[in-house]
């Protein structure tokens, strides 16, 4: 650790347990303090406030300090937050209530990481964990040594599993102020009962059902926050300090009901430092921290109801006893209590800080290594897409001096991919073929455990890239390029999505169901990465993607083979124009056929048009709906009959060699994420007409390709738009960018960006 002040994170708003636990940490060593700025917009935080006096007193540069206080430390601040925090920070207490949070804290923040438990009514922690991660899977780390339970209770522990269990250590919870005051009169002959949240809460509602059941034919108030009014005049609400200190004064007695043996209310503390009589239940935690002989214990509702009745009725006997024997439940609450407990137990976490800060010195650590995964058998634009992506990660991270390694999965198909379509992928990336596999629900559970996993996993099936060795386990971090994952992914490693386009928005592509377990799989990532966007607008709008998750890079597009680039253009007029497509329905054939037919009838066009692309030379052939009507359109027009040629899939250097040679290059598609196409004409000096979309648009101003637009729901203004390429082609390739405004958008320039999002999930 650096010579630094002993700094730490108090990452919670409640009010009582701040005013305890801050001055605690400064009395055992803790030197600096940071305080959350954001509360939670929650009923269930009315005890909380935001405190800004510890900022003053922070050493830290004022504008790592107002990232600090911009994040919202209740969902995940981010890796940039947690970069600052671990710059600055040795430890960070925080409560869980979101498994968002409790990945990135995990994953992220490097110092000891102290999960505050002040005990839970009716469930552990691992359950807790369990159901905010039922999504995603255990969230437990394998590496846990500076990750720990804070247990506010010393026995919380003891219902806890045993991955929880061993990481706990005892911090007890306290009162910053036990001092009696014993300003108690009692001369309001009521009974005090605190039960907030009446209007929409079913946990309080029973307990207040309960209440009445009992004293109900008896005078009382209830005190606590109600955020919805509530239509019972004996129900106050929130009171200002004045009056709740007041009733505390003033009223007869305060009854207790809780007999959850985990979790204890602040306020029977504060009526026994008032001085004011406390009737509480059996059976709670009040008889762990010394309530078990106490005479104001009841072990029935009816047995409560009599002392109660004898206090309201004046029983000044029984109000002594109970009055000086209920201030042993303060002794366990003392700051001189509890200060020996957190400093031994505090020394502890920092010295294991300090021992794996000694391992895990970078120049012992493993080499990081990440997959990119393509999910199914992509060919064309997100093949190519992918690899680019896994080059950008490798070259960004050398940029960077960080040494890893990066794989590339794909299907084992040599059908799909063979040798020589990795011709282009550098040999410093390694590829791994693999197939699915379908696991059960026991299958996954022990493969987690294997890997050291802890916790819930809510699916039945899973499936993992079985590659035959140890299913990518060895990688730090997966990047799968699409959402297509038909099931869930074994948790094993943490995940990013590389998604290009939601064409489902705009094209029924496939049923809900399998929308969901798409859009399901967005969700449980880490993040989900696009190019444009446009993409971004639909992983917030139609996947609904929080807008933290969703991180915008620019494009990556390939730059030309050198072979090609030192080739120069043909001095004759190009015959030709290529029109590079698939055969998915937003590729738009049927107005493509139209406006081809225009374009050579209506406006005697004399360009030939080359089809190239994934299974297009089949293109006529395919019975599909969307296609049905080509092979008409075609057998009506001599001159498209006679001028239209399928290529079909070219290979890179045939495609890049047809290119060249082109007078344009036509995309007539509907929506998607953009093609590469027009960046790769631009680079051999060809000009490109297309369909006039927002992810184009992008892709026009990220390269500054000056393209000519068309109307893809138009076929005539796509045919008037082909003629006038045609006759006004210099004009248009003088228009093109240079090749020094090209190679700034290569894939070495924008590697760095790749890189920066990439490496904080690792």
């Amino acid at each position: 650790m650096t010579e630094r002040p002993l700094r730490a994170m108090w990452l919670l708003n409640h009010t009582t347990a701040r005013n305890f636990e801050v001055p605690m940490l400064k009395r055992i060593g803790v030197q600096e303090i940071f305080l959350p700025k954001k509360i939670l917009a929650d009923p269930s935080f009315r005890s909380a406030s935001v405190d800004w006096s510890e900022d003053a007193n922070l050493s830290i540069p004022p504008e790592d300090l107002a990232i600090l206080n911009a994040a919202d430390w209740y969902d995940d601040p981010g890796p940039a937050a947690w970069r600052i925090a671990s710059q600055h920070f040795d430890a960070a207490f925080f409560i869980v209530l979101k498994s968002d949070f409790f990945r990135s804290v995990t994953r992220h923040f490097r110092g000891a990481k102290i999960w505050r438990a002040y005990g839970l009514p009716k469930n552990s922690y691992h359950d807790i964990l369990a159901w905010l991660c039922r999504r995603e899977g255990p969230a437990w780390p394998a590496t846990t040594n500076n990750l720990w339970i804070g247990q506010a209770y010393r026995h919380l522990s003891d219902v806890e599993p045993d991955y929880i269990a061993k990481r706990a250590i005892f911090l007890p919870a306290g009162m910053a102020d036990t001092q009696i005051r014993d300003t108690w009169t009692g001369e309001d002959r009521r009974i005090l009962f605190v039960c907030p949240d009446l209007a929409f809460s079913d946990f309080y509602q029973e307990i207040y059902r309960n209440f009445k059941a009992t004293f109900g034919d008896m005078p009382y108030v209830v005190a606590g926050a109600q955020p919805v009014a509530v239509q019972d005049r004996r129900v106050l609400g929130y009171v200002p300090k004045e009056q709740h200190d007041r009733h505390m004064r003033e009223l007869r007695v305060m009854y207790y009901h809780s007999t959850d043996p985990n979790h204890v209310h602040y306020h029977p503390f504060e009526a026994v430092r008032a001085g004011m009589p406390l009737v509480f239940m059996a059976g709670g935690l009040l008889d762990t921290l010394g309530g078990l002989s106490l005479p104001g214990r009841s072990t029935s509702p009816e047995e409560a109801r009599n002392k109660i009745n004898r206090i309201l009725d004046g029983d000044h006997r029984l109000i002594e006893n109970i009055r000086r024997s209920q201030q042993l439940l303060l002794a366990p609450m003392k700051m001189e209590h509890c200060e020996p407990i957190w400093r031994a137990n505090f020394q502890k976490i920092v010295q294991k800080l300090g021992e794996s800060v000694t391992v895990n010195r970078p120049t012992r650590a493993r080499k990081k290594r990440i997959a990119v995964i393509l999910p199914i058998e992509y060919r064309g634009g997100t093949f190519r897409g992918a690899k680019l992506l896994a080059q950008a990660i490798f070259a960004g991270s050398r940029a960077d001096g960080a040494d890893i390694e990066v794989v590339f999965g794909h299907v084992n198909n040599p059908q799909c991919y063979p040798r020589e379509a990795f011709e282009d992928l550098p040999d410093s990336i390694r590829r791994r073929p693999y197939s699915w596999r379908l696991v059960s629900h026991a299958e996954a559970v022990r493969a987690c455990d294997y890997a050291g996993l802890s916790g819930t996993l809510a699916n039945q099936e899973y499936i993992i890239p079985d590659d035959g060795i140890n299913q990518f386990i060895d990688c730090d971090l997966w990047i799968v390029v699409s959402d297509r994952l038909s099931y869930p992914l074994l948790p094993l490693r943490p995940y990013l999505l590389m998604v290009y386009d939601y064409l489902q928005r705009y094209q029924l592509l496939f049923d809900d169901d399998a929308n969901q377990r798409f859009v399901g799989r967005a969700h449980a990532a880490e993040a989900v990465l696009v190019t444009t966007e446009f993409t971004a607008r639909d992983a917030r709008q139609f996947a609904g993607v929080p807008i933290r998750k969703i991180k915008k890079l620019p494009m990556l597009a390939p730059g030309s083979p050198a072979e090609v680039k030192s080739s120069p253009h043909q001095v004759d007029l190009p015959r030709y124009f290529i029109w590079t497509t698939n055969l998915a329905p937003h590729k738009n054939h049927e107005a493509a056929f139209k406006a081809l037919r225009l374009y050579y009838e209506k406006y005697a066009g004399a360009l030939e048009c080359r089809v190239t692309g994934v299974d297009t030379r089949d293109m006529l052939k395919r019975d599909l709906p969307h296609l049905s009507m080509l092979r008409e359109i075609r057998r009506s027009s001599r001159k498209l009959k006679e001028n239209l040629k399928f290529e079909g899939e070219l290979s890179d250097r045939s495609f890049w060699i047809a290119l060249q040679g082109a007078a344009l290059l036509w995309h007539p598609g509907l929506i998607d994420n953009g093609t590469f196409s027009v960046i790769e004409a631009a680079h051999v000096d060809v000009p490109s007409l297309s369909s006039d979309y927002p992810a184009m648009r992008e892709i026009d101003g990220q390269f500054g390709l000056n393209l000519t637009w068309m109307d893809p729901d138009d076929p005539d203004d796509m045919a008037r738009k082909l003629k006038l390429m045609e006759t006004n082609l210099e004009t248009a390739r003088n228009n093109l960018p240079s090749a020094e405004l090209l190679s700034g958008q290569s894939v070495d320039r924008l590697a760095g960006a790749y890189w920066r999002v990439v490496r904080d999930y690792l």
